[in-house]
């Protein structure tokens, strides 16, 4: 099967670049932004085991290496992290929201 996604990576100053360069080339995937890219990738049953398996295979990736990839599934978009996880916002407290404040009972 064909799945068309995005992967957007954070590797960090000291990240393996050079493997995951290697990689999307060798998908011919497109440039979309800093860190953002477009792919088709193949895969036999199931995309996300398949596709963090590829990546582990190919990329030397570190503890705090982070890789999201955003896919369409069911007509609806979904989205994951294969490596790391979701941290703070950098724009958090830029925005004119009030601070919220606890109510007593």
């Amino acid at each position: 099967m064909n799945k068309v996604l995005w992967i957007s990576y954070d590797l960090g100053v000291k990240g393996d670049y050079e493997g995951l360069y290697a990689w999307l080339d060798d998908h011919d995937a497109g440039e979309c932004g800093n860190s953002v890219a477009f792919l088709h990738y193949e895969y036999r049953t199931d995309l996300l085991s398949e596709l963090k398996d590829d990546l582990s295979r190919n990329v030397n990736l570190g503890k705090r290496d982070r890789i999201y990839i955003i896919w369409g599934e069911n007509q609806k978009m979904q989205g994951r992290f294969l490596f790391g996880k979701r941290k703070s916002a950098p724009w958090v407290g830029f925005g004119a929201q009030e601070p919220q404040l606890d109510e007593e009972a």
